[in-house]
């Protein structure tokens, strides 16, 4: 018997849970701050939970790049905004949903 996903109830290969909540999730925010020594580092908002935990290791892995998660965002090592934002939107991330700045 197949494993049933608590959330939605549908079998765990059908469960379509992670799509909604990216389709429901909020305004995701990507900008850049200067850091120590004229270095810029790209932020991620928006996200949280899990969520931010899995979304945080794809882009490090997409953008090959440092960085980490804390504070609900995402600290990126250096100026990735453009590519942060195709690479959410390969995620499945809504295009509308993201805000540069």
């Amino acid at each position: 018997m197949a494993d049933i996903c608590p959330k939605c109830g549908l079998p765990k290969e059908l469960c379509v849970c992670d799509v909604l909540d990216k389709e429901t999730s909020k305004r995701i925010r990507v900008y850049k701050e200067k850091k120590k020594f004229r270095r810029y580092m790209t932020i991620v908002e928006g996200l949280d939970g899990e969520e931010m935990e899995r979304t945080a290791k794809e882009l490090k892995r997409l953008l090959a790049c440092g960085g980490t998660y804390k504070n609900g965002m995402i600290e990126l090592q250096g100026d990735h905004i453009n590519e942060a934002k195709k690479a959410l939107i390969g995620m499945g991330y809504p295009e509308t949903s993201i805000d540069l700045t």
